[in-house]
């Protein structure tokens, strides 16, 4: 794991330039750096290194090829890199291979294949920038899921790129505005959804895709990121990998047999997991005692010839508590466990790191517990698997299964007469909804509002769907200037249910630009790779052959995964409510962190900001101290921006991009 940045000028690259780009994300490669340039080409790439195979300094990036075309800046891990050394020598290309690091493997590949087959044939996950010499081209790349994060764009009067934003940042010239774009869609769904960045003419590159930049790019900025599949300006993007192709294909082609399919998950599953723990530092694992987490352990553990290390936290909210069920799920499968339990005051601790450790506005709250764990564990390892994925390619979020099943009933009833009813309900305090008795995820009360809400105003599936994912649905944004659509494409493929539609759009949007993004930055900023075996395109394609009807059972998802689990432990350990990673921040900023939260979401500071509509901002904030809405994700979204732009706003850190 690494961190890349550089620059396509149109004069002289500054090599100072490049290392002061570099020097930001050092936290993603702390144990080298390297800058390269071409003084004819008007190329600087940079590079901080984390090194995880091949530790000495054969592994120097930025690497070139041995044919002297292709020069290479990479962040990632390539699972079957030896395996691809294998091919390219049984091919007749007899390369004298300096050293064993997956880096070279990728240039060598590159030099002979090219890119686009490269990639198709590699498994693993990376960002990557690789300047063509000969024919003077960038060409950018994302893995298929976007394990690894990569931006782009103009600021400057340069085209830049680089892992994360801060090394952007950096130029000296940097005054890249914000956009409101992508602000309103972060009051919506709470994170920013690719291709958009907090900044204008600064863009995530989409999973699965391949930029290519000639130096005409550089005097060509563009206010709209590039479609796929043209070329203008100087820039070009294609898509070598499609998940909607896999889930066409998949849809298509289904798995009949319930057995066969059970027995493909774990041969696919349990070869993603051998070759990503593999590493030439200490691996270990995230265990929270779910389903996703427990069977990559119980995969991981089955096969290993020795414990595995495994890592918790808990807390003392003991309604945010899972620490026990991780400890018993360890006991079962003997590994290595190691748990903390972090107080109130280590949590809230975090909160002031955010901005930074973001780098733009992101408003999962579970990144909080997610960058404790990943501290505890980079104590021993440097590798750490996840059971990240799992949810979206086996039907694992409750809307998964409850959306269809509230639309099924709603259809039933005339729109005015469920409005009749749904609006009135919705209005319930969310305080009065947590009194119902029986187990219950965090936030019921908010959901059961939410629900009704949808009941009363839901004119289709798609508005159901678009409804659960959007904090002010069915309301005007409360960004100042935002425009577009706020909704999700849910087209996949004909005829497929709803429940396939929901995953797809899951898979594309929230998983990279949520769920992924939240691990990288959390994990990271201690210099912790995180590996995800569920997302190893293998397993993908293969779960996209699997049916709904394997996925969803009983009224509950992922059954499929349960089965799965159940063979290597017994179910009453998992026979519980789903949780998630959460913690309860809709309580803290009522209580202890009030001042903190009204002190960013003053409305007189905020109409002067010009960013929201304080007016209905103060409203959501009242109804959530009142008790008769709970607003945590809305107001979260809210503040995590108005601390990131008040902290990119700071004397410090104009001082810091200036120096």
């Amino acid at each position: 794991m690494c961190g890349i940045a550089g620059l396509l000028t149109a004069g002289r690259p500054d090599p100072a330039l490049v290392r002061r780009m570099t020097d930001p994300i050092a936290h993603r490669g702390p144990d080298d750096q390297g800058v390269w340039t071409d003084a004819e080409g008007g190329i600087g790439l940079g590079h901080r290194r984390l090194s995880i195979i091949d530790l000495s300094p054969l592994g120097h990036q930025p690497m070139a090829a041995s044919d002297g075309r292709w020069v290479l800046s990479y962040n990632g891990e390539i699972y079957n890199h030896m395996a691809l050394r294998a091919e390219l020598d049984a091919s007749g290309n007899r390369t004298a291979w300096r050293g064993h690091s997956d880096t070279e493997t990728l240039a060598e590949c590159i030099a002979v294949w090219g890119l686009e087959a490269t990639l198709w044939k590699a498994v693993g996950m990376f960002a990557l920038a690789v300047w063509d010499k000969r024919e003077r081209l960038l060409h950018l790349a994302r893995d298929r899921f976007g394990e690894k994060p990569l931006y782009y764009g103009w600021a400057g009067g340069d085209f830049v790129f680089a892992s994360e934003l801060k090394a952007i940042r950096a130029h000296p010239r940097f005054a890249n505005p914000v956009s409101r774009r992508a602000l309103g869609l972060l009051a919506a769904r709470t994170y920013i959804p690719a291709p958009l960045s907090i900044y204008e003419r600064l863009y995530k590159l989409e999973p699965g895709c391949i930029l290519t930049v000639t130096p005409a790019a550089v005097a060509a900025p563009r206010d709209e990121a590039p479609h796929e599949g043209t070329s203008e300006g100087g820039v070009t993007l294609r898509r070598y990998w499609s998940y909607r192709d896999v889930v066409r294909r998949g849809f298509a082609e289904p798995i009949e047999d319930e057995a066969e399919a059970l027995e493909r998950l774990e041969a696919t599953l349990a070869q993603a997991i051998g070759g990503q723990a593999v590493a030439d530092v200490p691996v270990g694992a995230f265990l929270s005692g779910g389903i996703d987490s427990s069977t990559v352990v119980a995969l991981y553990q089955k096969y290993s010839s020795q414990p595995v290390r495994t890592f918790s936290i808990g807390f003392e909210e003991a309604g945010f508590n899972e620490a026990e069920y991780a400890k018993a799920v360890a006991q079962h499968f003997g590994t290595v466990h190691n748990e903390r339990y972090v107080t109130v005051k280590e949590t809230r601790d975090v909160i002031p790191l955010l901005p930074a450790m973001y780098d733009e506005p992101f408003a999962d709250s579970s990144q909080i517990p997610t960058h404790l764990v990943s501290r505890f564990a980079r104590e021993q390892v440097t590798v750490a698997l996840s059971g990240d994925g799992g949810d979206e390619l086996f039907a694992g979020y409750n809307r998964h299964f409850a959306a269809p099943k509230l639309w099924q009933r709603l259809q039933m009833l005339p729109r005015p007469v469920r409005s009749l009813v749904g609006r009135p309900l919705s209005r319930l305090p969310s305080s009065v909804w947590n009194l119902v008795p029986g187990k219950r995820q965090p936030h019921f009360g908010a959901k059961m509002q939410k629900a009704l809400r949808i009941a009363g105003a839901a004119g289709s599936f798609d508005d159901v769907y678009n409804s659960f994912l959007d904090e002010w649905s069915f309301e005007r944004s409360p960004v100042l200037g935002a425009h577009g659509g706020r909704g999700f494409d849910l087209d996949v493929t004909p005829g497929a249910p709803d429940t396939v539609r929901m995953m797809y759009c899951d898979a594309v949007s929230y998983l990279p630009d949520d769920i992924l993004c939240k691990v990288d930055r959390a994990s990271m900023a201690v210099s912790l790779e995180t590996r995800v075996p569920f997302l190893d395109h293998r397993v993908a394609e293969l779960a996209a052959r699997i049916p709904v009807s394997m996925k969803v059972r009983g009224g509950k998802g992922k059954h499929i995964l349960r089965e799965l689990l159940y063979r290597e432990a017994p179910r009453a350990l998992f026979e519980r409510p789903k949780a998630g990673f959460a913690i309860p921040v809709g309580e803290w900023i009522k209580g202890s962190l009030r001042p903190w939260a009204e002190d960013l979401l003053d409305p007189r500071r905020m109409a002067g900001e010009g960013y929201f509509d304080a007016a209905r901002v103060q409203r959501r904030w009242q109804e959530h101290l009142s008790g008769r809405r709970d607003a945590t994700p809305a107001l979260w979204a809210v503040l995590m921006f108005q601390a990131w732009h008040r902290a990119s706003a700071s004397p410090s850190a104009d001082a810091l991009r200036a120096a």
